[in-house]
């Protein structure tokens, strides 16, 4: 499998909908083309799961290669195009991308906490577009809160409901957009009445957040759920009890008239059977703390796991 960076064109008719020129792909019968392109948006998380798709495929008999492309705006046209075949997703936030490229950034959100109400929108968005949504695995990367281990203990918190019936001033280590987004500060004050006083603008996620909810300057901080590195902080996740976050379930993304058939599916929901959350942030962190190679990391794992011969 080889890495590369490339730049793509992006078709001007993918911009709005399909184009006369690319409805025959969407009509047309699922494909099984023999060599595919996986794609990656770049970050650790993205490659690994390109490079674990990669060797699934490969493993079943397909010539594939793993290509970087940077962002959604750029590798989603290039699905649509067929140049690229697969791409790891995120059920949710695909799913409100594809209704604001279809219906404008002001249109209502169509994702939701509910996956099979998520998924229902997200194929009823991507099938006119030539896309083929795979089932989702176990595995989620959605916003989560976490605080110190020490504050849990002493105020007796587990989930983000224990936080809001405590009543304690939280100051919040978060992106400067968490005082506007609905899943944020005030989904926090209105799902579970906690007490948000102030929104420190270090980040998601960032070691400096961290840093200020470890010396106790900041109570919470704003993560995702595949966060690696919050034991090095002496932090530990609240449970989302009450589900503000939306349902960002992992799954395959493809081209149908290129790997819309059911020999690339049946390949890549071997994944499914196995990988979680929990293993996808220690995943994460063999890549960004240990250093190791991401298409290294995916086959050790898919080999520990039963999905690929070892040696």
């Amino acid at each position: 499998m080889a890495l590369g960076v490339v730049a793509l064109p992006v078709l001007a008719g993918c911009a709005t909908g399909p184009s006369l020129e690319t409805r025959s792909r969407i009509t047309a019968s699922p494909g099984d083309s023999r060599d595919l392109a996986i794609g990656s948006a770049g970050f650790t998380e993205s490659e690994l799961l390109a490079q674990m798709y990669a060797a699934l495929l490969d493993h079943a008999g397909y010539r594939t290669h793993v290509l970087t492309v940077g962002n959604r705006e750029l590798y989603e046209p290039a699905l649509e195009a067929g140049q690229i075949d697969v791409v790891p997703e995120y059920a949710a936030t695909f799913a409100d991308w594809l209704n604001a490229k279809a219906h404008g950034s002001k249109a209502p959100p169509v994702a939701s906490p509910d996956l099979g109400v998520t998924l229902r929108a997200l194929r009823r968005l991507a099938g006119p577009r030539g896309l083929t949504v795979l089932p989702p695995g176990r595995a989620v990367d959605q916003n989560a809160f976490a605080v110190s281990a020490a504050y849990a203990r002493k105020h007796h918190l587990k989930t983000l409901g224990d936080l809001g019936r405590a009543k304690l001033p939280v100051r919040l280590a978060a992106g400067e957009e968490c005082v506007q987004r609905p899943f944020c500060a005030p989904g926090l004050r209105k799902a579970y009445g906690i007490n948000v006083t102030a929104i420190d603008p270090k980040g998601v996620g960032t070691t400096p957040a961290k840093q200020v909810v470890q010396n106790g300057q900041d109570q919470m901080v704003l993560t995702t759920s595949t966060d690696a590195t919050l034991d090095q902080f002496g932090l530990v996740l609240l449970t989302d009890d009450k589900k503000l976050q939306n349902a960002d379930y992992v799954l395959p993304v493809v081209n149908r008239s290129r790997a819309g058939s059911a020999r690339p599916a049946a390949a890549l929901n071997r994944l499914n059977k196995v990988l979680t959350t929990t293993d996808l942030a220690h995943l994460n962190e063999q890549v960004d703390s240990w250093r190791r190679l991401p298409a290294d990391v995916a086959r050790h794992y898919l080999q520990e796991k039963g999905l690929l011969p070892k040696g």
